[in-house]
């Protein structure tokens, strides 16, 4: 099995399938250690090239995604490749638009919608999923995939 992230790196959500998916803010420094194998980046313009394989998702700062069925395929793609690959979401801060793909992350991976707002303050970051139109793109978010 490829090497995934280390669970007690910042920014590592551990998702219950065992899946782990690094979150973190683009303004900060490349964190330490491995590179990503799979970047989605949650911008509202496109963000420049990486050394790895990644996707860009039009999503304004404090807003919610531009065009939900690229961001439902991009998570998705995401969430199947963190199974063995080193995946990382990021926004431009690493809280709101990280947090809410999160979120959805987790329902994809089986966290109860009411309950992955919650999961991913307590998992990744507390101030995180900042707005109530994120929240309530997360509480619908199940109803996107059928």
């Amino acid at each position: 099995m490829k090497q995934t992230w280390e669970p007690s790196r910042d920014g590592v959500l551990v998702l219950p399938s065992g899946r782990r998916i690094r979150g973190r803010g683009l303004r900060h420094p490349l964190p330490a250690g491995p590179l990503p194998e799979f970047g989605v980046y949650l911008l509202g313009e496109q963000p420049p090239p990486v050394e790895w394989e990644s996707r860009w998702v039009h999503w304004p700062d404090l807003r919610l995604p531009a065009d939900e069925a690229d961001t439902l395929d991009a998570l998705m793609e995401a969430w199947r490749r963190a199974e063995a690959e080193r995946v990382e979401i990021a926004c431009w801060r690493g809280r709101g638009r990280t947090g809410t793909a999160l979120a959805c992350i987790a329902i994809l991976d089986g966290v109860p919608p009411e309950q992955a707002v919650s999961f991913v303050r307590e998992q990744y970051r507390r101030r995180t999923v900042e707005t109530p139109w994120q929240r309530r793109y997360v509480s619908r978010f199940q109803a996107q995939q059928q």
